[in-house]
């Protein structure tokens, strides 16, 4: 169970001084994340079409870099997931079928994206993610979910599917469940029984051991039964390398011996191209709002209860990603589960991260051979993990929970990114959400400027009026203001004048009252809803009268 920080406890330190403080504590739980990313780094690169080096790029320059001029304390760094999709489909448009080039153009785009994250993060928008409303987050994070499930069910079987689009593959699952490579879908459904068992089942002695390092031991050693190292191709790049030039995929990741010879140097001849523009965007807006609502998540971790500089955070980010994309590695991202196993291992300030990427550069320099050994399979076992986690059962209850307007939007996001793309997919989704909003009357003029007003009848007391609607897409003046508000006062949201409120304001000023109140203030809400779209109390709500009568 995560502890609670008290008003007695101190604040760690930071810098040097918090070297020398906590030092013991950060060197553990730096371990505990080395053992956890390792993987993770591969399998990310892998399923991104680029060398499985460039993961492990990224986790260094995200640890012994960013880690010491970040805005956030527990946050681990590196490569992730949620820009699969996006860096895959860059590298497979720019190469137009040659995937060395197309990996080179695509480290120019995270240049280019890098630039203007760090743009980002210095002109203080790091909260410009408000604008995407709940419901298309989770959408988008749902459909990139199933397209890695999706592609890396079919690694996990040993089978290469027929190119098409993300239908297509999901399509052809049946036919690889049929006809799998046997030793392979062994290595690959024991990892898969592992994770969905080994929870129900783990001895306590057993508890800290990461579940990504027992599949990545196991893989191995069915490996090793099977003679898979006899099959090794020696190839730098994925299977669709290996397909490209018309030999069988390799069944385990190859490292150059020498690990400094993987750097590789972006291309940029394509950068005024159509492809391109589109591929930097991605990977900027994409990578950013994954950024920001990740170290967010991961601030309610921190026992502490600190609070990172979100556009100090993007900045760093920003400068990271420059140096990842020079030199050839991934764009990097605040990691969730990376960064949750820092905070159960005892944590305490950024040091840690940049423990976990010292560990993991003396591993891959010192114990190259090592990495020879473990199998795609394996990798691939991960990362359908990884995917279940962001398309879970759970994500479609709560947004179904919140509102059926919110769950068709939810909907319509993922399709919409299936047929599509991230970028196209998201955009459909906001366009739906705004729409929904004027066909329930909200003001054209309303649509994307808010009406309030901030007055204080008396020294304890600040009233905030909202006139009209209050939505997800004009909403950020009110939250610049709120951040602007003096503490330990009583803050009222007066609603008796406004129309719709979306559930992503509740939903924000849910999070805000909290934090206040944290800090010794009190907030409250005044007015009555005429209609909630939902039973859920942050539901979508359209007001009527003062309640403070009733």
């Amino acid at each position: 169970m995560k502890k609670t920080f008290s008003s007695k406890q101190t604040l760690p330190k930071t810098g040097i001084e918090g070297l020398k403080e906590n030092w013991r504590s950060d060197l553990i739980a730096g371990f505990a994340v080395f053992l956890t990313a390792l993987p993770l780094c591969l399998a990310i690169a892998l399923a991104s079409g680029f060398p499985p080096a460039s993961g492990i790029i990224t986790a260094l320059i995200g640890g012994l870099l960013i880690s010491r001029i970040n805005g956030s304390f527990i946050t681990v760094n590196g490569p992730a997931a949620g820009l699969i999709v996006v860096i895959f489909a860059s590298v497979q448009t720019l190469g137009e079928g040659d995937v060395i080039a197309g990996y080179r153009y695509t480290l120019a785009a995270i240049v280019i994206a890098s630039a203007l994250q760090i743009i980002m993060g210095w002109s203080k928008i790091g909260r410009l993610s408000a604008f995407f409303p709940v419901p298309v987050v989770h959408g988008m994070l749902a459909a990139i979910g199933i397209i890695i499930m999706a592609k890396q069910f079919h690694v996990m079987l040993g089978v290469t599917p027929d190119e098409g689009n993300i239908f297509s593959i999901i399509t052809q699952i049946p036919a690889s469940l049929l006809h799998p490579t046997p030793k392979i879908a062994m290595i690959g459904l024991s990892g898969l029984l592992i994770i969905i068992f080994w929870p129900m089942f783990r001895p306590l002695k057993f508890k800290l051991i990461p579940l990504p390092l027992i599949v990545l031991f196991v893989g191995m050693l069915l490996a090793q039964i099977f003679g898979l190292q006899h099959e090794h191709i020696h190839l730098h790049f994925s299977a669709i390398e290996a397909h490209q030039h018309m030999v069988e995929p390799q069944f385990l990741v190859k490292l150059p011996d020498y690990f400094f010879s993987n750097f590789y140097y972006p291309d940029f001849s394509k950068t005024f191209t159509l492809d391109f523009f589109g591929a930097m965007i991605s990977i900027c807006l994409v990578g950013s709002l994954e950024t920001l609502l990740s170290t967010t998540a991961i601030d309610k971790l921190d026992p502490y209860q600190r609070k990172s500089n979100l556009n100090r955070d993007l900045t760093a980010i920003g400068f990271g990603n420059m140096l990842a994309g020079f030199i050839g590695g991934l764009p990097m991202i605040a990691e969730i589960i990376r960064s949750t196993t820092n905070v159960n291992n005892g944590a305490k300030t950024g040091w840690a991260n940049f423990f976990h990427a010292l560990i993991l550069l003396i591993f891959v320099v010192v114990f190259p051979h090592f990495i020879h050994n473990i199998p795609l399979a394996t990798l691939a076992v991960l990362l359908i993990y990884t995917g279940y986690r962001l398309t879970s059962p759970q994500s479609f209850r709560h947004i179904l929970n919140i509102g059926i307007e919110q769950f068709i939007v939810f909907c319509i996001t993922i399709i919409s990114v299936l047929a599509t793309d991230l970028l196209t997919g998201a955009s459909i989704g906001i366009a739906v959400k705004l729409g929904s909003h004027l066909y329930k009357g909200v003001w054209l003029n309303n649509l994307f400027k808010i009406y309030f007003t901030v007055h204080r009848p008396d020294q304890k007391t600040i009233v905030v009026k909202v006139i009209g609607s209050a939505l997800f897409s004009n909403f950020l003046p009110l939250r610049r203001a709120l951040h602007e508000l003096e503490k330990q006062k009583t803050i009222v949201f007066n609603f008796t004048d406004g129309y719709l409120i979306d559930h992503t304001v509740m939903e924000y000023l849910e999070h805000f009252s909290r934090d206040y109140e944290a800090e010794g203030g009190r907030c409250h809400q005044v007015g009555v809803s005429l209609k909630k779209f939902s039973n859920h109390k942050l539901a979508a709500r359209i007001m009527t009268k003062d309640d403070r009568k009733s």
